[in-house]
């Protein structure tokens, strides 16, 4: 098995671990928004994948504007400074793909493995699936320890992931 730098493996294991993460996308006057997502790693690591509601204000921002960012953190906890909690901020582009396209299917084979207990909200009319291809990151692995990660080594981590 070959060697893992620690920061990459520390990295997998955050994104490996969060189940939810906190979306920012723009509102039609520029200004941010973020709201809470449970969020999935589709297969080949190709996106990551989401089932959001047509009728929520995130899902109508990034139809209008693909560019998004997903933070994801380790909770806090009262033994744990605050500033040390392990966290990453994701960029990416989103997209909803084809109603039974391949992108389609899985990103919904992901969300289903990672949640199934949302399977019958697959067959609601206004959900869909959103992939968000990550090209970029800034990880920070706890107080004093920030990096910024490129699009090769998210492709790595997340072609590792399951």
């Amino acid at each position: 098995m070959a060697h893992e730098p620690r920061l990459m493996r520390e990295l997998r294991n955050l994104i490996e671990t969060t189940r939810v993460a906190a979306l920012g996308t723009t509102q039609d006057d520029g200004t941010p928004f973020v709201s809470m997502v449970p969020f999935a790693i589709e297969s080949q690591g190709r996106c990551l994948a989401i089932h959001v509601s047509g009728l929520a204000a995130h899902t109508r921002h990034l139809q209008s504007r693909s560019q998004v960012s997903l933070l994801l953190m380790v909770l806090e906890t009262s033994d744990n400074p605050v500033h040390d909690l392990p966290r990453v901020t994701l960029l990416g582009n989103a997209s909803v793909p084809e109603r039974d396209s391949e992108t389609w299917n899985s990103c919904k084979a992901a969300c289903l493995a990672r949640f199934p207990d949302v399977e019958h909200m697959t067959a609601l009319g206004d959900f869909r699936f959103v992939a968000i291809e990550v090209h970029g990151a800034r990880h920070i692995s706890g107080f004093g320890s920030a990096r910024t990660v490129d699009a090769e080594e998210l492709k790595q981590v997340l072609g590792g992931t399951q």
